[in-house]
């Protein structure tokens, strides 16, 4: 429990994925002019650092067989073209005003740790961290490898790709992983940003698991930025990537501190677990920043917060619409919500577009309608058992009972009993107001014992400790209240025990 009068400190940061640099008026014409001097210089010299890299990179592969190429390079190739390119990468950010790299700690040799797991992820500027540790191997995408000087050094590098949309791509992926990380020493050891995505560093977001599958020890590697002006962060919100760069290049010096933690070796139950060893990494190194560890993770895009095998928006998307339809005047939302039903009951499609919503409310503005509408599609049609569903949970005009026996009738096509994993899908898409990409794997997981009923529903929303919390923190208390750092299962039991009370298992090296 909290002491008295503490604060969660997710109820300070509502999610990771937003950072806006404030400048006070002096900061501003302090950046306007040193910017002026300093971009284009340092952007110059970064640039033809990058230039000279570009032909030595090239020529490390160069005369080799594929299969050649696919065995780590050794030998004089390794030392005529490592090092300079490890001088020259080291001049890229000394151009860019990263004159000090402060390391704490002690890397781990690619026997003891053959994965380096770095967090926060920042910014396109965090890759300085290659430089420390001897320019470990890492992950990109495949597509990159087309870019200018980018591709040269990705192959210099011996990088593992992988083209993100493609599932083949990402098997082949997971198994070249596993082929180095567990090479005992042949390969250089892999760097990889876990959260796979950057953040404000106010929290850590979920780490994904596909190079945990290996099964290997990790050293956690901690990115500080002490500075006065936060400039380095590049956001899914707020400042954009050339903001970034201006206001970092723009500052005399950038200080960053690059902390090696001690290498954390799996228990038997991680190395067969990977998600639940990216886990209690995650809550190690959070623990070590001083800051929480959440489940947000980035799907299409868009950032949301796993709870179980649902997928939550930052916020309740019910609850700007329901402050719409505040701002027109409307009190009576209970009455609102039935009059939504009814029409449900009365039109099988569902479907409105915001004229028939601008009818069917009464509302003397059309403008109102559309927001809601855009709030749910990004388009002018609205699935009213969406909206309806999602209202009634967010302003609790019914009790849950009430709401989820409605939410069943709604979505059981035919009044058969029992929901397909589409009908599912489009009912908690309704409560929670998006789209449910896991509810295929939950409805595999509520079917085990045969096709969901309404019991089965009541018993899952209702009763299981993880999927409850929808209703009772997330929907009607508001996002704040999902506690950052409680576990959540992915199953529909709870059968596997995650956690300690200290929020991490402990492995066979960590007492409790």
């Amino acid at each position: 429990m909290d002491p008295p009068g503490s604060q969660d400190p997710a109820q300070l940061y509502p999610h990771p994925f937003v950072h806006e640099l404030k400048l006070t008026t002096a900061q501003k014409i302090r950046g306007a002019v040193l910017g002026a001097v300093l971009f284009p210089v340092r952007v110059a010299l970064a640039a033809l650092f990058f230039l000279i890299m570009w032909p030595i990179a090239s020529l490390r592969l160069a005369g080799l067989s594929a299969e050649e190429q696919a065995r780590p390079v050794s030998g004089w190739r390794r030392w005529v073209f490592h090092t300079p390119v490890l001088l020259l990468s080291r001049a890229v950010f000394f151009s860019l005003g990263f004159l000090w790299v402060r390391v704490k700690g002690r890397q781990a040799g690619p026997c003891e740790a053959p994965l380096l797991a770095v967090a926060p992820h920042s910014s396109f500027l965090d890759i300085l961290v290659l430089v420390p540790t001897g320019l470990a191997t890492v992950v990109s995408r495949s597509e990159n490898t087309k870019l200018p000087v980018i591709g040269a050094l990705l192959k210099f590098n011996q990088a593992v790709l992988v083209n993100r949309t493609d599932p083949q791509s990402r098997r082949q992926c997971v198994t070249q992983l596993k082929e180095r990380l567990t090479s005992k020493g042949y390969w250089p050891q892999i760097l990889i940003f876990p959260e796979g995505t950057t953040t404000n560093g106010k929290a850590l977001i979920k780490f994904k698991p596909g190079a945990f599958m290996a099964g290997v020890p990790v050293q956690p590697v901690l990115l500080h930025y002490p500075n006065t002006l936060d400039t380095v962060r590049w956001t899914w919100k707020g400042t954009s990537w050339v903001r970034a760069l201006w206001n970092t290049t723009s500052q005399f010096y950038t200080n960053i501190t690059v902390e090696y933690l001690p290498v954390y070796t799996p228990s038997e139950q991680e190395k067969t677990d990977p998600t639940l060893y990216a886990d209690n990494v995650q809550k190690l190194m959070a623990q070590a920043l001083g800051v929480p560890a959440t489940d947000y993770v980035m799907e299409s895009r868009v950032p949301v917060r796993k709870l179980g095998r649902l997928s939550l928006p930052p916020e309740p998307p019910a609850k700007e619409a329901l402050h719409l339809l505040q701002l027109t005047g409307v009190s009576d939302m209970a009455a609102i919500v039935n009059l939504m039903i009814d029409s449900c009951h009365s039109d099988q499609d569902g479907w409105i577009s915001s004229d028939q919503l601008t009818t069917l409310l009464g509302l003397t503005d059309r403008q109102t309608a559309t927001k809601i509408c855009d709030i749910y599609t990004k388009s002018e049609q609205v699935d009213l058992r969406q909206l309806a569903l999602s209202l009634a949970a967010v302003s609790g005009v019914w009790s849950m009972e009430t709401l989820i026996n409605t939410a069943f009738t709604l979505h059981d096509g035919g009044s058969k009993g029992y929901l397909t994993a589409a009908e599912l899908g489009d009912l908690l898409g309704a409560l929670v107001g998006c789209s449910q990409p896991q509810a295929a794997q939950l409805h595999r997981e509520m079917s085990s014992r045969g096709q969901p009923s309404q019991v089965d529903l009541k018993m899952l929303l209702a009763e299981h400790p993880t999927y409850l919390r929808l209703f009772t923190q997330y929907l009607q208390s508001g996002e704040a209240g999902l506690t950052a750092t409680t576990p959540q299962t992915n199953g529909m039991t709870d059968s596997r025990c995650r956690t300690k009370q200290n929020g991490i298992v402990s492995s066979n090296k960590k007492a409790d």
